[in-house]
């Protein structure tokens, strides 16, 4: 886990304004540099996007499923961990914002709890997950070029007769000429039989 850093920049989403002065204040003395407090009217994106927080925290008296909406809108255009804090447990809320995008969800009592191993092993969580994501999207597109270069040879071997050693090295050695990825000459020839079939 990354150094707790005191450059560490903290958005905080509570209509509450005792209860967010609470959270700004634990934070403070957690060592938190910066504390950027959302404000009546703005939108959650647009803050997000224009402080760039290292993490967001999302108090709120009550679970509120509209406000799900703008963790959904951060989760898929710009990414942060967030640490959810309710006053009422509710097992289906909870699902709800994990599915959004929460990294950490937590049910408050009548004390503000420490916060900062909270807000560390939200990151924590984060990264993790971004990491697992991002491993998928590359497993995902890796199969998605073999599979194109799949179709490619068998066009190769239907329409030229070749081999499949030779419908490989066809594509490897126009990919080398043409200084392209072996994909964009499998896509291409993909592309080009299609337009002859149309």
């Amino acid at each position: 886990m990354k150094k707790w850093r005191q450059s560490l920049k903290v958005l905080l989403v509570d209509d509450n304004e005792l209860r967010a002065d609470a959270v700004a204040s634990r934070l403070a003395d957690a060592g938190v540099g910066v504390i950027v407090r959302l404000r009546s009217g703005q939108r959650l994106i647009d803050i997000v996007r224009q402080e760039a927080p290292d993490v967001v925290i999302v108090d709120m008296a009550r679970p509120d499923r509209d406000s799900l909406d703008g963790i959904r809108q951060v989760n898929r255009q710009s990414p942060r961990a967030i640490v959810m804090f309710v006053d009422q447990d509710d097992p289906a809320f909870m699902e709800e914002a994990i599915e959004a995008g929460v990294s950490s969800y937590n049910l408050l009592g009548s004390a503000i709890p420490d916060v900062k191993p909270i807000v560390q092993s939200a990151m924590a969580i984060f990264r993790r997950y971004q990491r697992v994501s991002e491993d998928l999207s590359r497993a995902e597109a890796q199969l998605r070029e073999r599979a194109t270069i799949q179709t490619a040879k068998s066009i190769l071997i239907q329409t030229r007769r070749f081999g499949e050693p030779q419908a490989h090295s066809w594509l490897r050695r126009n990919a080398m000429n043409s200084g392209k990825r072996m994909v964009d000459i499998a896509q291409a020839l993909i592309d080009a039989e299609g337009k002859k079939a149309g």
